[in-house]
């Protein structure tokens, strides 16, 4: 038979991946565990953990290496990760951050000095770089909530076998990869690790990444050491003091991975949302979820979800409302081992009251003090269940896409640029300071009824990630299913601008609100009136809506549980239950 042959650059055509995607994905059941991620051969790597016997956090890891193989665009061990895991033991919700703290070097006298006269570090300077905290991370999740079954090269065996025998490329991660083709091939000598003969890989084209395979063997045979203190380490700094960089090998043997308590919020007397707690900003959702209740107690509008779905009086409401929440965690949130971020007093009825008087039902708030959320799709999400009732929410990223780009020599990964996430003003509560932990906009979330888990839950993309938090949990509690409520259409407020004269530089005007095109022309036009700068993404651009997964429990009439997920069309992936 006559050999097939594929023109890779006909099938290149990723804005009709959006224009057709409201195509029908049913939800997954499983008694036992499911796998709800953005990569079906990632989902694959954990199903695999939970069918050895790892629970839910063995098989979260295994999915987290497999998504630095075939997601690296969104993460990978050169970024960050959160997880929030759910004890179906003791009924508890645990936390950790896995976020990696400055060059104890970094200062901001060096930046000026340096000529950084922005109020952030640019994403494409290596002092940018925090230390990757994701490779701890891995290893902290198996050793303080995994099965204890299986060790961490058994745990990263998946991800170590997709990275030496190669995967195909999938459709949206391939054009997230050519739009960064030429940051990888700038920001060091070693950016052909990431490419395919010098190009960024198109849909269906295989990529190996032998070097990252060998980072991995030494995490899995070393230890954190092997990453942190080894020659993987070594690369690390090597490349970024060439760059002009300050990190130095210290900075990485010190790094330690940091458990939490959750921060919480019980909305509507029923379903308490957890969140990892700052220098995380899952603070936003809670105080928006908190400013909603407080307005519809003060009768400013009808009770949430007796309002039509998606309707201008609906979406008006939850934009001011995030709108506030922001203008706070943007200016609060920090690193608490450095300052003080006032949690329980941000998420107190009184001042969620206080919050709440300044929605005008009528129109919108021209102004907001501190702060506005910007967006970012470079995020990858997932959840994890397994056959014990154990849940395990995770979140990893390098921040902007790539991160900075740069790969350090042999290492097969980038650097994240998470140091962009400072302030570069003086008395600022998040102002950019050795051995400190950036604003961090990465966030796992979970929901309980009681004590038993709800929703193990979450929606990546930069600071779309509480918006989405806000709006699949309505929509799941508006009697949409898992599915139902990601396939819904979101919106995602745009940065401000900065207001002339303003007291600080986050005192904006309100910029743009982002809708999907799929809205009503009507609602557009109802909100534009209403004050909103409101706007329509279409093709590729509804990616800054975010991309989420959902893990329901459900409770049959015999008392038997049930896992059932959703999973995002706006990403390459799916949810997959273990037999």
């Amino acid at each position: 038979m006559p050999v097939v042959t594929c023109d890779w650059e006909k099938v290149n055509q990723p804005d009709l991946v959006f224009q057709r995607f409201p195509s029908r994905r049913p939800q997954v059941y499983s008694t036992k565990g499911i796998v709800a991620c953005s990569q079906p051969l990632a989902a694959e790597a954990g199903l695999e953990i939970l069918r050895r016997g790892g629970n839910a956090a063995d098989a979260a890891v295994a999915t987290a290496a497999a998504l630095n193989v075939t997601e690296p665009s969104s993460c990978g061990i050169g970024g960050d990760a959160f997880c929030l895991f759910y004890d179906a033991e003791t009924k508890a919700v645990k936390g950790l951050n896995g976020s990696g703290r400055a060059p104890k070097r970094l200062t901001l006298d060096f930046l000026r000095r340096r000529g950084i006269s922005s109020s952030q570090i640019p994403l494409t300077d290596l002092n940018s770089v925090t230390v990757p905290g994701a490779a701890a991370a891995w290893v902290d999740t198996i050793r303080s909530f995994g099965s204890h079954r299986l060790s961490v090269a058994e745990v990263l065996a998946p991800a170590i076998r997709l990275a030496e025998e190669g995967v195909p490329v999938s459709e949206i991660h391939s054009f997230s990869w050519q739009r960064s083709e030429e940051l990888l091939k700038d920001a060091s000598p070693n950016g052909g690790e990431m490419l395919l003969n010098g190009r960024a890989p198109l849909p269906g084209q295989i990529m190996k990444f032998p070097n990252l395979a060998r980072t991995f063997r030494v995490l899995a045979e070393q230890g954190r050491d092997g990453f942190y203190k080894g020659e993987v380490a070594k690369a690390i700094v090597d490349l970024i003091q060439s760059k002009g960089g300050v990190m130095e090998m210290e900075d990485l043997a010190t790094h330690e991975t940091t458990f939490v308590e959750p921060i919480k919020y019980t909305y509507g007397n029923e379903v308490t949302v957890c969140e990892c707690p700052p220098n995380g900003q899952g603070i936003a959702a809670l105080l928006t979820l908190g400013i909603l209740e407080q307005i519809q107690e003060q009768g400013k509008v009808r009770p949430l979800l007796e309002m039509e779905h998606n309707s201008p009086e609906y979406l008006h409401t939850l934009i001011e409302a995030l709108r506030l929440a922001f203008a706070d965690t943007r200016y609060y949130v920090t690193d608490p081992e450095f300052h003080h971020t006032p949690v329980d007093k941000l998420l107190s009825k009184d001042y969620l009251a206080e919050r709440a008087r300044l929605f005008n039902p009528a129109k919108a708030d021209p102004k907001v003090i501190h702060g506005n959320p910007a967006n970012s799709s470079d995020t990858v999400y997932f959840a994890v269940t397994d056959q014990w009732g154990n849940a395990c929410s995770y979140i990893q990223s390098n921040y902007a896409g790539f991160g900075t780009g740069a790969v350090p020599k042999d290492c097969g990964f980038t650097l994240q640029n998470r140091g962009a996430g400072f302030v570069l003003k003086e008395g600022h509560p998040n102002c950019v300071q050795g051995g400190k932990r950036p604003y961090h906009t990465i966030i796992p979330a979970m929901a309980l009824k009681g004590d038993e888990l709800f929703l193990s839950y979450g929606v990546m993309g930069g600071f779309m990630q509480p918006q989405g938090h806000v709006q699949v949990l309505l929509n799941i509690l508006r009697g949409f299913t898992t599915q139902a409520a990601l396939d819904a259409p979101r919106f995602c407020i745009s940065p401000g601008t900065p207001e002339a004269g303003a007291r600080d530089e986050f005192s904006v005007v309100n910029g743009e609100v982002y809708f999907e095109e799929t809205f009503p022309p009507a609602t557009i036009t109802k909100l534009q009136e209403m004050g909103h700068d409101a706007r329509v993404s279409s093709g590729f651009d509804r990616g800054k809506m975010g991309r989420g997964q959902v893990i329901q429990k459900l409770v049959d009439k015999s008392g038997k549980s049930v896992w059932v997920a959703g999973s995002d069309p706006r990403a390459d992936g799916h949810a997959a239950p273990q037999i």
